[in-house]
C-alpha cells in the first residue's frame, strides 16, 4: 500500500499528489508527519513543495483497506469501520462543497481551503487542503482566550448554515449520535438515561432550527493565531462527522473539551451567555431573517439535554471516563425533568 515506508510506494504517492495539485513543475521536496489518524486508518502529512503556488499543503492519506488496529477499549469491527469510512466520505464532501463559503481568511469561522480530493478504490483516498501553519495558524491551547474564541467559530459557523440541508454530509451530525451507536447503548448500565435514550435523541433534534455542527468541536480540532499581537483568531479542522442538528451540542462538548468538573460547574452560564450573545450577533449579521432570539432562547433550552446525550454514549462506550462526573449527572438529571415537562 502506498502508506507504508518503501521508496516506490512513496514516490507513487508524491505523483498523486502532485497531479492532484495540478501546478506546472511543483514537487514534493519534503514529507512531515503530522498526525496518524485513528484506528490506523492512515498519516496526516505536511507536503513541503517547490515551484508551487504555496510553500506547503496538507494531504490527508487514508488507507480504507488497512487492517484496523485494536481499539483501545475494545470497540472495533464491522460498524465501527463502515463508520468510520463514512465520516471520511463526509469529510471530503465538507471540505468539497461547503467549505468555500467560509474559508477566506477575513471569515469568522475559518476552515482550510480545499485544493483536491481523490478516492480511488484501489488506493488510498487523499484529501489535500491548505496549511494552516503557512497562515501563522498554531493548535489552539486550553486557555481562558480559547473559550471565547472557539465560541465565537462556533456561534459563526452555527449561523451561517442555519436552515441548511445537510446533503452529502451526517443527517445528524457528532460522532455519538444515537443512530450509529447501537452497541454502546446496549452495554449502558441499566437506569432512566438508557431507558429514555430514544426520547432524550427526539427531545434534543426537535429544535425547529437547524444547522450544521461540526460534531467534533473540542479543543484538539481548533488551531488559533494571534492578529497584530491582539485578536485571537480560530480556525476549525477534522470535519469527519460534520452533518445536520441543534447548535447547542457543539457548545456542550466544546465546554466540556476544555474543562474540569469545577470549572464547567463555575464557568458554564457565563461561557453560554457569551455564545449567546455572540450567536445572536452572528445571526442578525448573516441571517437577518431568522429572530435570533428565537434560536438562543431554544438553543438554550436544550443545554442540558446535549450534555445528557453524550453522557449516554460515555457510560456505554467508556463508562470510567474521566468526563462522567457530578456536573455531567447534573445536567443529566435536568435534562430527564425535561422530558418529563
Amino acid at each position: 500500500m502506498e502508506l507504508n515506508n518503501s521508496i516506490a510506494d512513496r514516490v507513487r504517492l508524491e505523483q498523486r499528489v502532485v497531479s492532484l495539485l495540478g501546478w506546472t513543475d511543483c514537487s514534493i521536496v519534503a514529507w512531515e508527519a503530522v498526525q496518524q489518524l485513528w484506528s490506523g486508518y492512515g498519516m496526516i502529512w505536511r507536503c513541503r513543495l517547490a515551484g508551487a503556488d504555496v510553500p506547503s499543503v496538507i494531504v490527508k492519506a487514508i488507507d480504507v483497506h488497512a487492517p484496523m488496529a485494536v481499539h483501545p477499549r475494545g470497540w472495533q469491527g464491522d460498524r465501527s469501520h463502515q463508520r468510520k469510512l463514512k465520516s471520511y466520505a463526509v469529510e471530503c464532501c465538507f471540505y468539497r462543497e461547503y467549505s468555500a463559503r467560509i474559508s477566506s481568511p477575513h471569515s469568522a469561522c475559518r476552515v482550510p481551503t480545499f485544493l483536491a480530493e481523490s478516492r480511488p478504490d484501489n488506493a488510498p483516498w487523499l484529501l489535500i487542503m491548505e496549511d494552516l501553519q503557512v497562515a501563522h495558524f498554531s493548535p489552539a491551547m486550553a486557555q481562558e482566550a480559547s473559550f471565547y474564541a472557539g465560541l465565537d467559530w462556533l456561534a459563526a459557523f452555527h449561523a451561517h448554515f442555519l436552515g441548511c440541508e445537510a446533503s452529502g454530509l451526517w443527517e445528524q451530525g457528532t460522532y455519538w449520535h444515537l443512530a450509529t451507536r447501537p452497541d454502546e447503548l446496549a452495554v449502558m448500565p441499566d437506569g432512566p438515561l438508557k431507558q429514555r435514550a430514544t426520547d432524550l435523541d427526539a427531545a434534543l433534534n426537535a429544535s425547529p432550527f437547524k444547522t450544521l455542527v461540526h460534531g467534533d468541536a473540542k479543543i484538539a480540532n481548533f488551531c488559533s493565531t494571534m492578529v497584530q499581537g491582539e485578536a485571537l483568531s480560530f480556525a476549525a479542522v477534522d470535519f469527519q462527522y460534520v452533518g445536520g442538528g441543534c447548535g447547542i451540542t457543539d457548545v456542550a462538548y466544546f465546554i466540556g473539551s476544555m474543562l474540569s468538573e469545577a470549572d464547567c460547574r463555575r464557568l458554564h452560564h457565563s461561557l453560554l451567555e457569551y455564545y449567546a450573545e455572540s450567536l445572536r450577533c452572528s445571526i442578525e449579521n448573516q441571517q437577518p431573517a431568522i429572530s435570533a432570539d428565537a434560536v438562543v432562547e431554544d438553543w438554550l433550552e436544550r443545554y442540558p439535554l446535549a450534555c445528557a446525550d453524550f453522557t449516554r454514549f460515555l457510560q456505554g462506550w467508556s463508562p470510567g471516563h474521566h468526563k462522567l462526573h457530578a456536573y455531567s449527572q447534573d445536567m443529566t438529571n435536568r435534562a430527564l425533568r425535561f422530558l418529563e415537562t
